[in-house]
Parts: structure tokens; C-alpha cells; sequence
């Protein structure tokens, strides 16, 4: 059985500017995939020559079988990041409009709406005016208008975006689903807590180039642990302890990053066995925005869009 979708070195140029460049990657059938990036990496460019609507400038790109996301679209789902709903129209009425564009009949496709609504708690806003809903309200909507017509795989552009905390969480427990039903999911995000939260497996991006492929825990593996000290220390004697590969200072703290393999309890026994000033001490695992950041030497918090890909 071969992966719902296979990137093998594609490029996307607009003019001179270079949106992405020999990106290849693979999204196993049945699991949750993250694409991550700053704001500007190529997310949405990829986004777009995976469904067919942009042209690849070079490179091929295969999604569930075909060589066109066009050729399958009745089996896809797409949540833009771009939201937009018909704005005097019902939520029951905007979700059947959009199944029905993917061949399901209009009655059907009222009641799949009616039933979805429900689940998602909005129930009683189903013949409401989209106009009169709120963000988070009509985001959700929108969402199950990509849903509606149970596409086997799902792709979600910065889904989170613009969504208050109660409301990303019942996003992901929406994307769980998704996958638990048999979908395949593919979403991109900026934010790293959602995708370690819910992924199998993560693909980041910085500047239109692949910089990891893999798990989550494959991805915090590249990054080193960091033993964090506060006392009346110098750093240059922390910098000599055992299994420590680099030092600095963050506040009135010591970040001691550890070597590959080191466990910090050699510095730690070390440290306490010259005569330390150590007050307090605290063994920080990496996280996937750690990751991120030592990998690609990006912040994805941070980094502003690049000129022109913003409008991609």
C-alpha cells in the first residue's frame, strides 16, 4: 500500500521569487501529518500544488493515485486559510452548497449538515445567518464544509488561526477524529504545540526547503537537553562539568545544553562535589519548537512573512 501523498523535488517559482525548492516528502495513509513552518516558509505554495491549483514549476507530486489533486477532488477535503462562507447564507445551507459541489445530493447533504452541526455544539445557530455568527462560530462551519462529503483525506491551512484556546481544542479533537474514521490528515501550522500534540508524523519547512521528516520524538532527538541552574555560579565553571557542550544565560539562570547521550546527572554530581553554589535545579526536555528552532535556526513565532509569498 503506497502513501496518500508523495512530494518527489518539487520547486514553485512566482517570477524571480522562489517559493519552494526540491521539497519531497511522504504522508503515510490513515495518519495525521503536520507541516510546519514559519509564516512565509512555502506552506500554503505546497498547499496549493498538492490540490492541483497551482502548477508545479518542477518536480511530481502524487496524491491518493493521481498525478493531479484535480483528478480526485471528490475525495478530498480542503479547509483554506483564507475563510470565507456566503454571508446571508445558513450554516445547513452553506454545508450542503459545498457537498453538493462534491456530489452529494442536496437532501443528504442537509442532513449530514444538521447531524455535524450538532455534534460541533451548533445546533441551534444551523439556520442562523452566517453574517451573524461569531469567528469562531463560522471557522467551525467552514470546517465542516470541507467534511461534509467525507473526503478520505483532509487538508487543513493554518487551521488554528484566529480560533480562542477552548476552541483550538475542540479542533483537535475534530482532527483525531478525522484520522480515527480512516482519513488522512494534513495541516499546517506555525504553532508547534498543536502539531506535538496530534501527529504522527511532522515535516518542517523553512525558506521553501524540507529541514526534517519524521516523528515528533525523531525531531526532538536532534535537539539537546538542557540542564538549567540557578546559584551563585559562574558560567565558565559550568561550562567545564561533565556532558556539558555549551552554556549561556537566561535571566538569573544557567542553560547548560547537554551532549548527545548525556543525562546531566554527571554534571549535576560534579557540580555538587566542587563545592557548586547550585540553589536549585531543573533537567528541561526539548520541545518540537526547540526542535524547530535548532534545525532550522528559525522561530515560527517570530519570523515575519517573506515579500510576495503572504498573497500565495
Amino acid at each position: 500500500m503506497g502513501p496518500a501523498l508523495a512530494l518527489e523535488t518539487i520547486s514553485k517559482r512566482y517570477g524571480a521569487f522562489q517559493a519552494v525548492q526540491d521539497l519531497s516528502f511522504e504522508v503515510p495513509k490513515g495518519s495525521i501529518c503536520g507541516f510546519l513552518g514559519p509564516n512565509g516558509a512555502g506552506k500554503t505554495s505546497t498547499i496549493r500544488m498538492i490540490l492541483g491549483l497551482a502548477p508545479v514549476t518542477s518536480g511530481r507530486i502524487t496524491i491518493l493515485g493521481a498525478d493531479d489533486g484535480r483528478k480526485v477532488r471528490d475525495r478530498l477535503g480542503f479547509l483554506p486559510e483564507e475563510r470565507g462562507l456566503y454571508r446571508k447564507m445558513t450554516p445547513v445551507d452553506a454545508i450542503a452548497f459545498f457537498a453538493g459541489l462534491k456530489g452529494v445530493p442536496l437532501g443528504e447533504g442537509r442532513r449530514r449538515a444538521r447531524v455535524m452541526l450538532e455534534a460541533q455544539g451548533l445546533g441551534a445557530a444551523a439556520n442562523k445567518k452566517m453574517k451573524d455568527l461569531s469567528k469562531g462560530m463560522a471557522q467551525k462551519v467552514q470546517l465542516i464544509a470541507a467534511l461534509a462529503h467525507e473526503p478520505e483525506f483532509v487538508i487543513l491551512d493554518e487551521p488554528f488561526s484566529g480560533l480562542d484556546p477552548v476552541n483550538q481544542q475542540g479542533l483537535e479533537t475534530v482532527i483525531r477524529d478525522i484520522a480515527a474514521g480512516g482519513a488522512t490528515v494534513l495541516f499546517s501550522t506555525h504553532v508547534m504545540q498543536h502539531a506535538e500534540r496530534l501527529c504522527d508524523k511532522v515535516v518542517l519547512i523553512a525558506g521553501g526547503r524540507k529541514a526534517f521528516e519524521g516523528t515528533v520524538d525523531e525531531a526532538r532527538a536532534t535537539t539537546p537537553r538542557v540542564l538549567e541552574l540557578e546559584g551563585d555560579i559562574a558560567p565558565d565553571a559550568v561550562a567545564v562539568l561533565p556532558g556539558v557542550a555549551s552554556v549561556d544565560m537566561g535571566g538569573e539562570r544557567i542553560r547548560a545544553a547537554l551532549k548527545p547521550g548525556a543525562s546531566g546527572h554527571d554534571a549535576l554530581k560534579a557540580a555538587f562535589v566542587q563545592g557548586l553554589d547550585v540553589r536549585t535545579f531543573h533537567m528541561r526536555e526539548p520541545s518540537l519548537h526547540d526542535a524547530f528552532i535548532s534545525l532550522t535556526g528559525a522561530d515560527p513565532d517570530q519570523v515575519e512573512a517573506r515579500d510576495g509569498e503572504a498573497v500565495r
